[in-house]
């Protein structure tokens, strides 16, 4: 059996007997990206001496007897908003093409703790502001069941290079579904933590409050493996939950006895396509041939979910991007052009004798300021620092951004009377499989639409995991989504597990 076709877990117990070597896998997968990446286009950049260099020493420790990490000689892709200190950190935006961050995130700092090899840095909605993978400043992600159709975003990149086949293991951020909905359309498992359960600190921020890294993986039981690693407090990042880190990876395969599962008939209304609706609906009945008892649960303010998410995200964002002006550090327009057109603008006022007009012309440092974001960031993300300072701005402050928080209070008290009643909910990742390139791209509401069923966890705090469930009669991948209360990830792990010893879906790859 080919390399690329073992699991994570798998491949961990080759390298601890000494089966294969690390360098091993490691060219198999850099084999596979050079053959498929030029057309999905899953990294943004793949350092081949740095990975096959790790690997190497990682082989040479094992092979002298010396103590290695969890993740010993595994290759990872990591999402570009994480800084690894002194490589390229773009955020998919040529607003930081050339920004090489002075330390480690956390969670790369963990990776590299764990003796991960990092193998690449994956492509992504900019400043993860997209749900397709079509708004990074380098070009779409596509994904590998079909190249003519988008990945999910923003963890395009993350979810399309374990997909096919080019890393066994990714991170990923969640904002609003960016692990789970791609994760959904490319066919892999992914999970998004309970906020606070995986450290921020080195991640570039969108929206604060909703940011979360998560694994994805071929299967529950790799995410766990990397959940394990890459979990737990961080005295860095305020934010942090000092909780200890229960052994995902041992957890994960001990099934659930009485398990009860909630479903929001909501989800399953208008929207929502026929073969999605079925394939999740299968998934349900495998639940309960396991012996889960399903239940209706509701989450009446869900369908204020995309509206309270679309204030309160954008808000954030244009709070943490107003810090990318081309002062400090990032791009920063050509100067000489731009005092020419200042100049030239001058001269033109002077002759129209306007001297009030010539007042009102911009300061060199505020026409340098205006240029560089104008021209360093892309339109997806010029939309949201728009909506954002207009519902921030005075006078739409109370009507918008306050009111929208306590929506998403009762949201939150949603979940927690939902979970009263069951373990988890189980539901539909997106309303479709995945669409055509360029297909929602005129229409910025329906884009939107794609994250009906995902922003919910975010705006409460919880966890939420995404598995294959089925397939649609074009050959599209189709995920699940599986809800569960905060810190809830060792029974959403141990759930979806349940169900891929029942199915076949998660073991499939494109471009194998």
């Amino acid at each position: 059996m080919s390399l690329l076709h073992h699991s994570a877990a798998a491949l961990l117990d080759l390298l601890k007997g000494k089966q294969i070597t690390s360098v091993e896998i490691v060219e198999a997968h850099l084999a596979q990206i050079d053959r498929h990446d030029g057309e999905v286009h899953a990294f943004l950049r793949v350092d081949r001496q740095r990975a096959l260099d790790q690997a190497a020493a990682i082989d040479l420790r094992r092979q002298r007897g010396e103590p290695v990490g969890a993740l010993a000689g595994l290759p990872v892709a990591v999402k570009d908003l994480l800084c690894d200190q002194n490589e390229l950190c773009t955020c998919g935006s040529r607003m930081l093409e050339t920004f090489r961050p002075p330390y480690d995130a956390t969670v790369v700092a963990r990776l590299k703790a764990a003796d991960a090899v990092l193998i690449g840095r994956t492509n992504m909605d900019e400043f993860a502001m997209g749900g397709s993978g079509e708004n990074s400043a380098f070009g779409p992600t596509r994904n590998p069941w079909d190249r003519n159709r988008i990945p999910g975003g923003s963890s395009s990149g993350a979810a399309a290079c374990v997909a096919a086949a080019m890393a066994p293991l990714s991170i990923g951020s969640d904002t609003g579904g960016s692990i789970r909905q791609p994760s959904g359309l490319c066919g892999v498992t992914g999970l998004k933590p309970t906020y606070g359960r995986v450290s921020r600190y080195g991640l570039v921020a969108f929206a604060s409050s909703l940011d979360q890294l998560g694994p994805l993986a071929g299967s529950a039981e790799d995410a766990a493996i990397l959940l394990e690693v890459i979990a737990g407090h961080d005295p860095r990042d305020a934010t942090s939950i000092d909780a200890p880190v229960p052994r995902y990876s041992e957890l994960v395969r001990q099934p659930l006895t009485g398990l009860r599962l909630g479903v929001v008939r909501e989800h399953f209304g208008a929207g929502l396509d026929p073969e999605v609706a079925a394939a999740v609906e299968t998934a349900i009945d495998v639940y309960r041939s396991l012996g889960a008892t399903i239940c209706d649960v509701t989450l009446p303010h869900g369908r204020y979910g995309i509206a309270t998410y679309y204030i309160i995200a954008p808000s954030e964002a244009s709070s943490n991007l107003a810090r990318y002006d081309g002062a400090h550090y990032g791009y920063r327009t050509d100067e000489a052009s731009m005092m020419a057109e200042l100049t030239a603008e001058q001269k033109q006022v002077q002759a129209a004798g306007d001297e009030k007009a010539l007042g009102q012309l911009d300061s060199p440092l505020v026409r340098m300021y205006r240029r560089s974001r104008a021209e360093g960031f892309g339109p997806e993300v010029k939309r949201r620092i728009m909506l954002g300072t207009y519902t921030l701005s005075a006078g739409y402050y109370d009507a918008y951004y306050l009111k929208a928080l306590k929506v998403r209070r009762l949201i939150a008290q949603d979940y927690e009377t939902a979970f009263g009643q069951c373990d988890m909910i189980i539901g539909p990742v997106a309303p479709t499989p995945a669409f055509k390139l360029g297909e929602k791209s005129d229409d910025p509401l329906a884009m939107y639409l794609v994250d009906l069923y995902t922003v919910g966890a975010n705006l409460a705090g919880i966890p939420g995991i995404s598995i294959p469930c089925g397939r649609s009669k074009e050959g599209l991948p189709i995920g699940l989504q599986l809800q569960g209360p905060a810190l809830a990830e060792d029974r959403l792990l141990r759930a979806a597990h349940m169900f891929q010893q029942a199915a076949v879906w998660h073991k499939a790859r494109a471009l194998t």
